[in-house]
C-alpha cells in the first residue's frame, strides 16, 4: 500500500573527475541533505538551512517540484539542506534524485534505478539547463557510476579518501559549460580517453594511486580552473600534501582530492591553506565514497 510519508537522506555528489566529462560521477558519504516527502493535496516545498533563502520553491522551478510533476504525484517536499549551493557538488542534483527515488518508494512505482535517473535528470534540467545523470546517477546508485546513453554501471570502491574543499567562488554552472570548447585536438581527445579509461581500472580495484593518476584532463580543465582563483596553488599543496590526484568536482569551484583514508586531514589542511594564500575563505569536507539515497525515517 505504500507510505504517506519518507524521510529520506540524499548524498552530495561530484561529477567528471577529471577526464570522464558528463560521463562519471561518485556519490559522497558527506555532505548530504535530508528530505521529507509527504502525501498531499497539492505539490508544495517547504527549503530550510544551507542556501536555502537562493533556491525556489515554486514546483515548476524547483528540481524536486519538478520530478514530482512529472510522476504526477501530489506531495509536501521539505528539504533541509546541508550541501553547499552553485559548489559543483550536485546540490540541485539531490532533491532530484532524492524525490524520484523516495515516490518510488512512497507510491510502489516499480520503477528502475535506471529509470528514476532519467526522471531525476530532467528535474535537474530545471536548474542547470541540461538534463545530464552526471550528478543524480551516483546520488541514486551511490559508489562510482559510468553513464553513457541510457546506460549506467556502478562499482563501489572501497576505503577511498577524499577531501572536497569549497572556495567562497561562485561559479556558475550554465556559465562554466558555455565557456567551452565545441571542438578538442585529436591529441587531447586521446589523452583524456586513456585516463578515463584507467580511472574505470583504478575504481574497479580501488587503486588510490592510479585514480589519482587518472585525474588529469586537458582543455576543460585548463579553461574551468580560470574560474577558480587560487586553483593552482591549492592542486600544488595538495599533491605535496599526500594527494594522488586533485580536480575540479563537476563545474567547480569545489576541488577534489584523491587520498588515503589516514591522509584526509593534512590534505584538507594544505588545500585550505592554498585558498587562504589566495585571499579565498573556504571549507573542507574530510570524505569518502560513499551510499547513495536511502531511507532513514
Amino acid at each position: 500500500m505504500g507510505k504517506d510519508y519518507l524521510k529520506i537522506r540524499v548524498p552530495a555528489t561530484s561529477a567528471n573527475l577529471g577526464a570522464g566529462f558528463d560521463v562519471f560521477g561518485i556519490a559522497l558519504e558527506i555532505p548530504f541533505d535530508i528530505i521529507e516527502i509527504e502525501k498531499s493535496d497539492r505539490i508544495g516545498i517547504i527549503i530550510r538551512g544551507r542556501g536555502s533563502e537562493h533556491i525556489p520553491t515554486d514546483p515548476r522551478n524547483n528540481t524536486a517540484g519538478v520530478v514530482a510533476s512529472i510522476l504526477g504525484k501530489t506531495v509536501k517536499i521539505t528539504i533541509n539542506r546541508n550541501i553547499p549551493l552553485s559548489s559543483g557538488l550536485g546540490s540541485s542534483a539531490a532533491p532530484a534524485a532524492g524525490v524520484a527515488w523516495a515516490l518510488n518508494e512512497m507510491y510502489e512505482l516499480g520503477l528502475s534505478e535506471e529509470e528514476l535517473v532519467g526522471i531525476a535528470a530532467r528535474g535537474e534540467q530545471a536548474a542547470s539547463g541540461v538534463a545530464h545523470a552526471d550528478n543524480v546517477a551516483p546520488a541514486i546508485y551511490g559508489g562510482f557510476v559510468i553513464v553513457h546513453k541510457d546506460k549506467i554501471i556502478s562499482l563501489m570502491p572501497e576505503n577511498i579518501g577524499i577531501v572536497a574543499v569549497h572556495p567562497d567562488i561562485i561559479v556558475s554552472t550554465r556559465a562554466a559549460r558555455a565557456m567551452l570548447p565545441g571542438k578538442m585536438h585529436i591529441d587531447d581527445v586521446s589523452f583524456n580517453i586513456g585516463n578515463a579509461a584507467s580511472m574505470v581500472v583504478g575504481m574497479m580495484k580501488s587503486d588510490i594511486k592510479l585514480i589519482g593518476e587518472s585525474m588529469e584532463s586537458r582543455v576543460i580543465e585548463r579553461i574551468r580552473s580560470g574560474l577558480i582563483k587560487g586553483y593552482s596553488l591549492v592542486k600544488k599543496k595538495a599533491l605535496d600534501a599526500g594527494a594522488a590526484g586533485v580536480t575540479i568536482s563537476g563545474s567547480g569551484p569545489t576541488m577534489i582530492a584523491v587520498c588515503r583514508m589516514d591522509e584526509r586531514e593534512k590534505i584538507a589542511k594544505a588545500m585550505m591553506q592554498g585558498f587562504s594564500e589566495s585571499h579565498v575563505r573556504s571549507e573542507a569536507f574530510m570524505t569518502t565514497i560513499g551510499r547513495g539515497v536511502e531511507i532513514i525515517g
